[in-house]
């Protein structure tokens, strides 16, 4: 059984799904590979992966939480899952290359197919493939679309910032 609920953040509605234990879903609404809604999926956002999802994702955008802790359980190849749990060692406000997430990933001689599953990654800002960057460090490539890469990287910078300066 799907559960699902919608969580309006400040960068748009996004559509959280979740099995009973854990969650498979987090989407900005009119993203690439957004799901289409099954019939069969029930909303219930008390499910608790879903309601813990939400209250992390509210502190998340309020700068009070820089890592999110529902199990999780996305669907994927064993090549895109190596690189999902390699995406999910990069720092809050840090940002790394696609080479070097391959490099992480275990596949350092495929930044482009490492880049092709890291914009497959079902489960946006809680597995934060917002933090990886072209080699030169530009922006490129988010399936929420480059704005709300922009602004979810200003957040963690200007959150990260403060952070250092309260010490």
């Amino acid at each position: 059984m799907r559960y699902f609920s919608w969580y309006p953040s400040p960068l748009g509605n996004m559509l959280i799904v979740a099995g009973a234990e854990a969650l498979v879903g987090v989407y900005f609404t009119g993203q690439k590979y957004f799901p289409r809604l099954d019939p069969a999926w029930r909303e219930d956002a008390a499910i608790d992966p879903i309601g813990r999802t939400i209250e992390e994702l509210q502190r998340y955008f309020a700068g009070e939480r820089v890592r999110f802790t529902a199990p999780r359980a996305p669907h994927g190849t064993a090549f895109q899952q190596a690189v999902w749990r390699a995406i999910a060692t990069v720092e809050y406000g840090e940002t790394i290359s696609y080479g070097e997430l391959a490099r992480r990933a275990g596949f350092p001689g495929s930044p482009r197919a490492v880049g092709a599953a890291t914009g497959q990654n079902p489960l946006g800002v809680v597995v934060p493939c917002h933090r990886i960057v072209g080699a030169d460090g530009r922006l490129t490539g988010y399936a929420g679309g480059l704005e709300r890469k922009r602004a979810l990287l200003a957040l963690e910078a200007s959150c990260a910032q403060t952070t250092l300066a309260l010490g």
